[in-house]
């Protein structure tokens, strides 16, 4: 068989060789193509997948806060796990789930969910107010009172500025039921600051500075509440209070008098307002009444003390108790009680004060070591604190 030329042997492999190159590129081009189509495919199914998941997680997270709304607890947890099982992580889905939890009172439970969360987010204001109760709950003050804190300087949201406002009640409650009166009270300073023109939440105010043994800003606060609900008996009865303890008599009987007529059954205020009638017919320093009437106030309250002295004695075994000045003020008012008279005051005005100088000494002295005084002596005790240190 004759052989092919040479020639045309070369001519045949590289046309071959041509064909071969024309493929591999082409080839190379459709599974590139398929690659392609099959990773857009699996990642449209992936996404579709998720959607879905995330869609189904959405749907149980709505049913979970309508039933929290409404208050249906136990629904309201088994929503929220469901909608966590296609979202395991989702933050709002556990903040919920702690929320329904909470609500179940199964605290350790919800505990756990939230610090978690408070891991995540350390400064979320809902989160810290939850932590803040449950750790109140167990005893943990300063703990709480830290996650309060937290609570009321965090960033909430416009619609939940409420919130706010109520982790700071609370704080304050939390500061005064552990007798740190003082801290209580820079709170309140800073909540009233920021108060709006609510006469209810400057009422609450004034019983909270009340509380927190802050009569001056409690005052202004009830003085506020009033200007705007001038016949509100608890705003009426706190002023009165706080008027009270300042020792304004005259606007205490004022305002104590109009919350008795607002509320009739307001006994505290009734006895309060019999102790300023009688600190204002008693005290023999107030500038409207004359040479006379004072004269006769002093006789009348060196009398009671001498009778407050008498009672404390009998009650005590005729002596008093221990670490008690007694026997040395009986002696005293003894010594003293032939120149107390109206006669003897006109002749020696000196005398007013030592008399009362005594009779406040005696009040002091009875009380801590012979029990809280009442009526006519409970009136010079507190006219004892008002004018002490004051030259008569």
């Amino acid at each position: 068989m004759p052989q092919m030329p040479e020639q045309n042997r070369s001519s045949e492999r590289w046309s071959r060789l041509r064909v071969y190159l024309w493929q591999r590129p082409v080839m190379l081009a459709l599974m590139t193509a398929l690659a392609v189509l099959f990773f857009l495919l699996v990642t449209g199914l992936t996404r579709a997948y998720q959607a879905q998941r995330r869609s189904l997680g959405n749907r149980w997270y709505e049913r979970g806060v309508a039933d929290l709304n409404s208050q249906r607890f136990d629904a309201a947890v088994t929503d929220f796990r469901a909608a966590l099982l296609y979202s395991r992580d989702n933050y709002n889905y556990q903040l919920n789930l702690a929320e329904a939890l909470l609500g179940m009172n199964h605290t350790a439970e919800a505990s756990v969910y939230l610090m978690n969360l408070w891991d995540r987010q350390p400064e979320d204001g809902l989160v810290n107010l939850e932590l803040a109760r449950i750790t109140a709950q167990k005893g943990q003050a300063q703990q709480a009172i830290r996650h309060y804190h937290d609570a009321v300087y965090a960033a909430w949201p416009p619609q939940s500025e409420g919130l706010r406002q109520k982790a700071r009640l609370e704080l304050i409650d939390l500061l005064l039921r552990n007798n740190e009166n003082q801290k209580a009270q820079a709170e309140l300073i800073a909540m009233s600051e920021n108060a709006d023109d609510d006469p209810e939440q400057h009422r609450v105010l004034g019983d909270l500075f009340v509380r927190a043994g802050d009569y001056q800003h409690a005052f202004t606060e009830y003085r506020l509440s009033l200007k705007t609900d001038p016949r509100n008996a608890k705003a009426l009865a706190g002023l009165g209070l706080a008027a009270y303890q300042l020792g304004r008599y005259p606007l205490a009987q004022q305002y104590l008098g109009e919350a008795m007529k607002s509320d009739p059954s307001d006994s505290a205020s009734a006895e309060r307002w019999k102790t300023t009638a009688l600190i204002l017919c008693m005290d023999p320093f107030r500038r409207q009444i004359t040479m006379a009437e004072r004269n006769r106030r002093v006789v009348e309250a060196f009398s009671t003390a001498g009778q407050r002295l008498e009672k404390c004695a009998s009650s005590n075994g005729n002596g008093p108790r221990a670490g008690g000045q007694q026997p040395d003020l009986s002696q005293e008012w003894s010594s003293l009680k032939p120149q107390i008279s109206v006669r003897g005051l006109q002749l020696n005005p000196d005398l007013t004060e030592r008399a009362m100088d005594l009779v406040f000494r005696v009040e002091r002295e009875t009380s801590s070591s012979c029990g809280p005084p009442a009526g006519p002596d409970l009136a010079l005790l507190l006219l004892s604190n008002l004018h002490e240190g004051n030259s008569f």
